[in-house]
C-alpha cells in the first residue's frame, strides 16, 4: 500500500495513511476537537482508519488513554504504526474488530468516551458505488442503527457518545441516541454563515436525563472565500476546542 505523510494540529502529529482512497481532513479534526475526555479518561475511536482523529485525540487530551477499533486489518496496522510514530505507545492501542459483532464481544469494560465519524451511507442506491478502496469509509454495511448502538454499549453510565455525520442523517441520529441517551447536544457545520449546514456534531450521554440543546453553528469559511475562519483555523491547530456549553 503506498502511503504519504501528513501533518495534523499544527504539525503536532504525523499521520501515514494511504495516498489513494479515502484520506483523513476536516471531519476527523472536528471530531477531535470536539472530544471532552480528561485526565484518567479511557477513550474509543470506533472506525479509527489510519488514526487521524485517534492520534489527535491523545495530543489534544494529555492524560487520556485511547483506543481505536478498526474492521480493516491493513488500516488498523497501519494506525499502530502511527502511534508508535508519534510517541503513543504508552498511552494508545488499536484493535480489530467489527461493529456489527457489538461491543460485547470484545471483552473490555466501558469507556468514558467513544467518538465516531461512521460511514455516511448505508444503502448503496443512495450513491454511486464507491471506488473499493473507499468502499469500507463510505458504506456502513450493517446501517448507522449498528454503529449507534454500538457506541451506545461501549460507553458507562454518565459516559459520552460524540459523533460527526452528515446534516441530513440527523433526525434519524437523534432518534437512534435518544433509545439510551439524553442531554444530546448539535453543533451545525456550515461552509459558510449564509450556506446551510452540511454536517452536524453530536453528543449525547449515556443514562442522563438533559434536555436538547441546538448549539449555534460552525463557521468553516469567512465570506470572501477565503480559508478557514479564525475559529475553524484555531481548532485545526490544536490551539482551541469545540464548547458543548
Amino acid at each position: 500500500m503506498e502511503v504519504t505523510e501528513d501533518a495534523l494540529l499544527g504539525g503536532r502529529v504525523r499521520l501515514r495513511q494511504p495516498a489513494k482512497g479515502y484520506r483523513a481532513g476536516l471531519d476527523a479534526a472536528l471530531l477531535a476537537a470536539a472530544c471532552e475526555a480528561g485526565p484518567g479518561d479511557r477513550v474509543l475511536d470506533v472506525g479509527c482508519g489510519p488514526g487521524a482523529a485517534l492520534l489527535q485525540v491523545a495530543l489534544r487530551r494529555p492524560g487520556t488513554r485511547v483506543t481505536g477499533l478498526e474492521r480493516e486489518a491493513d488500516m488498523a496496522a497501519l494506525a499502530r504504526e502511527n502511534l508508535a510514530l508519534n510517541g503513543l505507545l504508552d498511552r494508545g492501542a488499536v484493535l480489530e474488530g467489527d461493529v456489527a459483532e457489538g461491543f460485547a464481544g470484545l471483552g473490555l469494560p466501558p469507556f468514558d468516551e467513544a467518538v465516531c465519524n461512521p460511514p455516511f451511507f448505508d444503502d448503496p442506491g443512495t450513491l454511486r458505488a464507491p471506488h473499493p478502496s473507499r468502499r469500507s469509509a463510505w458504506m456502513a454495511d450493517a446501517g448507522l442503527g449498528a454503529w449507534v448502538a454500538f457506541l451506545l454499549g461501549a460507553v458507562r453510565d454518565g459516559g459520552r457518545v460524540t459523533m460527526i455525520h452528515r446534516a441530513e442523517r440527523l433526525p434519524e441520529l437523534l432518534a437512534l441516541l435518544s433509545a439510551k441517551a439524553g442531554s444530546i447536544a448539535v453543533r451545525p457545520v456550515q461552509p459558510f454563515a449564509e450556506a446551510p449546514a452540511k454536517r452536524v456534531l453530536v453528543r449525547a450521554v449515556r443514562s442522563a436525563r438533559g434536555p436538547f440543546r441546538l448549539l449555534p453553528a460552525l463557521v468553516l469559511h469567512p465570506a470572501d472565500r477565503g480559508r478557514h475562519t479564525p475559529e475553524t483555523d484555531a481548532l485545526l491547530r490544536g490551539e482551541a476546542a469545540l464548547d458543548w456549553s
